[in-house]
């Protein structure tokens, strides 16, 4: 597997390989892998001729600079769990080689951006699409794989794909969960096994309230008895938990069959944040 550093190194490679006439496959991550991030390699190397994945932490989508302290780093270990997943090719950047120019510039996206992780994470997107722009525009991939975990963060990219007419198309992979449902995400390096039992909750109620939806039962009444469960819970925390279309991603009141609703909830367990979500009709 081929490692490199520099914008100037990984875009030569990538043109080469288009110039073959390859297709290059692209998963932009920030490192602490793990499988659901192999299964995004693993799509990739499925429906393109070369894989490349990049390992940045991107400090313009971190709202709390004690996140960005804490977020999980092991460059080594993740390097090694791509070729063995027989990823192609890794662009591990500094910041520096990222934004050596500055972090001035800012993309407004409209409304997705301001709804539900927008809404509590304040410039989380917009630090998400300014690094996305400069990736796309660095690697020039011609597919690009997101996970359905982070559900709104797909959506505003899309947005983002057409707005800038990045030729590129995106495909989302479904959410890799552990054996108890929870959906498996960097963050859960940060909790002990017990709190990893205990925000099981998060996608049990997603399920329970999925169910209930689907059963024609009122929606304010489903979300009243999900907070009580979460209010009851050992020691998690409902953030939010709604009913958005994709499209916009705006809450909403009641549900209309046929819309493509997806159910968002997002808690917080001994610091650490966590969200999922399930689609309501499939």
């Amino acid at each position: 597997m081929k490692t490199f550093q520099t914008i100037q190194e990984v875009r030569a490679f990538s043109e080469s390989e288009q110039n073959k006439g390859k297709t290059v496959g692209f998963v932009p991550t920030m490192g602490a892998l793990h499988k659901g991030h192999l299964d995004l390699i693993r799509a990739s190397k499925e429906k393109c001729d070369i894989t490349l994945a990049s390992i940045f932490v991107n400090p313009t989508q971190f709202n709390k600079a004690e996140d960005l302290e804490k977020y999980p780093r092991d460059v080594h270990r993740d390097i090694k769990l791509l070729e063995d997943t027989g990823c192609n090719a890794v662009f591990t950047p500094s910041v520096n080689e990222v934004y050596k120019h500055g972090s001035d510039v800012k993309i407004e996206l409209g409304n997705i951006t301001n709804e539900l992780e927008g809404k509590f994470r304040p410039g989380h997107f917009n630090g998400v699409a300014l690094v996305v722009s400069k990736l796309f525009n660095i690697v020039k991939p011609n597919v690009a794989f997101f996970g359905q975990k982070d559900i709104q963060q797909f959506y505003v990219i899309k947005k983002l794909r057409d707005a800038l007419n990045f030729p590129i198309n995106l495909e989302m992979v479904p959410t890799k969960r552990e054996a108890n449902g929870l959906a498996m995400s960097s963050r859960n390096e940060r909790l002990e096994m017990a709190d990893r039992d205990h925000a099981s909750l998060i996608y049990k109620s997603l399920q329970k309230a999925k169910k209930e939806l689907q059963d024609g039962q009122d929606l304010a009444e489903v979300k009243e008895r999900l907070a009580e469960l979460f209010s009851n819970s050992n020691g998690l925390t409902l953030e939010y938990f709604e009913a958005v279309n994709s499209e916009d991603f705006k809450p909403l009141s009641r549900i209309t069959k046929g819309e493509n609703i997806v159910l968002c909830l997002a808690a917080e367990i001994d610091n650490v944040r966590l969200i999922d979500n399930i689609p309501l009709f499939s």
